[in-house]
């Protein structure tokens, strides 16, 4: 069965940093892009990040770049964000999904039904 289990959310800081995990099970990633999207309260889902399939090339959303750092193992069935200097305005819920290639995620074109997201706070 066909999965997306995303974990790492927490309360933190402002200025604080948090690492957020993916994993698929019952679908090997490595010929897809993988990405990361929130949702915050009221609000619509939103791209954030994606890294692509096979030169890991990435691409951000304008609010977390230089904070934010996407990657992937490959071996683990595994997708990470590294979220640094978080600010109040990236509190949401976090999901992950795939993509046939980078351009894809930031169309929201995903391929797999959302896991139940990890809930990131920072606090002010």
């Amino acid at each position: 069965q066909e999965r997306l289990v995303e974990s790492g959310g927490g309360l933190v800081q402002a200025g604080g940093s948090l690492r957020l995990s993916c994993k698929m099970t019952g679908r090997d990633i490595t010929t897809y892009s993988m990405g990361w999207f929130r949702q915050a309260p009221g609000k619509e889902r939103e791209f954030v990040a994606a890294i692509n399939r096979w030169d890991y090339r990435t691409d951000y959303v304008d609010s977390v770049k230089g904070r934010f750092t996407i990657a992937r193992d490959n071996a683990k069935n595994m997708a990470y964000l590294q979220m640094n200097n978080l600010k109040p305005e990236d509190t949401a819920v976090y999901y992950c999904n795939l993509g046939n290639d980078i351009s894809s995620l930031p169309q929201y074109k995903t391929l797999e039904a959302w896991g139940r997201g990890t809930l990131v706070t920072v606090s002010s």
